[in-house]
């Protein structure tokens, strides 16, 4: 049952296309001149100007939250299964949001329609046979789930990316079988909203507290 359940999310992610091998191409035209760029391993990326070394270093923002009072064991069992299911479900978005973006970029190196098309088809294919698996393994309320956090990462509903990438007839397909079991991907995310709790869960995993 559980296959069942959450089959459609594989055909949600079937609009993800990528060429898995693809070069990565860095723009070095405004190097400094006399400046060299290395990296010392297992420390941190530094760059020689005239010289001196300069350590380059990014500091994230850390978001400091109150603790949590729960009314009774339920709510702090009910937020205990959320924070497990964000761990589980919150790699698959963001692995799917840096897909589409390479997708997209991809997509517009192709010559024509015809050539778009055949790439979708092929790699739907070849995508289903990936993700059935993984997705088979998630429970209902983790298939819902995942689908809030591919918006998060995206600020797309699953619906928009599968229309603008397959077309409307395939999102309506699938939202039409993800309604089947309670589920819509025009559902969007609200961290401010019904969704708080579930982005405070993020932002600790993001940050390693949790």
């Amino acid at each position: 049952m559980k296959k069942s359940i959450n089959i459609y999310i594989v055909f949600s992610l079937a609009f993800i296309t990528a060429v898995m091998a693809q070069e990565n191409y860095a723009d070095n035209s405004n190097t400094p001149q006399r400046s060299s760029v290395y990296l010392m391993p297992n420390v941190y990326p530094a760059i020689i100007i005239d010289g001196d070394t300069i350590a380059c270093m990014g500091l994230k923002d850390f978001i400091k939250y109150s603790p949590l009072r729960f009314v009774n064991n339920k709510q702090q069992s009910e937020y205990s299964r959320l924070i497990r299911d964000v761990k589980k479900t919150l790699p698959y978005a963001k692995e799917i949001a840096m897909i589409i973006t390479e997708t997209y970029e991809y997509m517009e190196t192709l010559p024509d329609e015809k050539a778009r098309q055949n790439h979708l088809n092929k790699m739907e294919k070849y995508l289903f046979d990936a993700y059935k698996p993984k997705m088979s393994k998630l429970t209902r309320s983790q298939g819902q789930l995942l689908i809030k956090l591919v918006d998060r990462e995206t600020n797309s509903s699953s619906y928009h990316i599968v229309d603008a990438f397959m077309g409307s007839g395939k999102a309506v397909a699938y939202n039409f079988f993800a309604s089947i079991f309670g589920n819509s991907l025009k559902k969007r995310y609200n961290p401010f909203g019904d969704d708080r709790l579930t982005e405070r869960a993020c932002v600790l995993v993001e940050q390693g507290v949790i």
